[in-house]
């Protein structure tokens, strides 16, 4: 088989967690300097601007992560129908540039920061127990 085509039937045959890994995106340089890290898995509420494609330059926040489709569907990005009924356009991760961080996750922070999540909730607890 060519190395084409197995590379093709890697991707569409990926597993979820695969596929998951799949969804990266570059960070700006910003952010870049802030966690030593090139590129993190978008999540919903991370603000993002397209770098490439018919919305580029377009800056807003991420509303809907579609896994099977690798991309995600950006609030302000839409295109409308004949009929008038408007639709998301979802975008694939690697035409965007994440520029904010949801941190709603806390976990999610402390792995950018390279910190272990882990030992991090377990001191916590060893400090309350302290107090």
């Amino acid at each position: 088989m060519k190395p084409t085509k197995m590379r093709n039937s890697l991707i569409y045959q990926a597993t979820f967690q695969t596929r998951s890994k799949q969804l990266g995106s570059a960070l700006s340089k910003e952010l870049h300097k802030k966690y030593g890290r090139r590129s993190v898995r978008v999540i919903e509420g991370d603000s993002v601007k397209i770098l490439r494609g018919e919305f580029k330059g377009v800056e807003g926040k991420v509303s809907k992560v579609s896994t099977p489709k690798n991309s995600v569907a950006v609030e302000g990005v839409k295109k409308e129908k004949t009929k008038g009924d408007k639709f998301d356009v979802y975008i694939h991760t690697s035409n965007l540039v994440v520029t904010s961080l949801n941190t709603d996750d806390k976990w999610r922070i402390s792995r950018l920061e390279q910190k272990d999540p882990k030992k991090q909730t377990t001191d916590k607890s060893k400090k309350e127990e302290d107090e």
